[in-house]
């Protein structure tokens, strides 16, 4: 699939996940990382919208640890917080 194609369906399906919480915690994360994400960090970020939402966000606040398979440089990224906006 062409990169424009898959940054556009990951841009809506991250900014549609049921929740506001969600939306915009899995939705800024994406609006602030993704563009510069090479094609292994696409497909990583494939992977993990196909998770939870719960667990997701259990993850990014460090509730929980995540599966092995999601312990990577941008699951540290998704936990430094600084793309989401707390007053929203």
């Amino acid at each position: 699939m062409e990169r424009d194609v898959r940054l556009k369906r990951l841009h809506f399906r991250s900014w549609h996940r049921g929740t506001r919480e969600a939306d915009n915690m899995i939705g800024g994360f994406f609006d602030k990382c993704g563009q510069s994400w090479s094609d292994s960090e696409i497909e990583w970020f494939e992977m993990l919208l196909e998770e939870e939402d719960v667990d997701i966000m259990a993850w990014a606040i460090g509730k929980t640890s995540p599966p092995a398979q999601f312990q990577t440089e941008q699951m540290t990224a998704m936990q430094k917080l600084d793309y989401f906006d707390f007053t929203k």
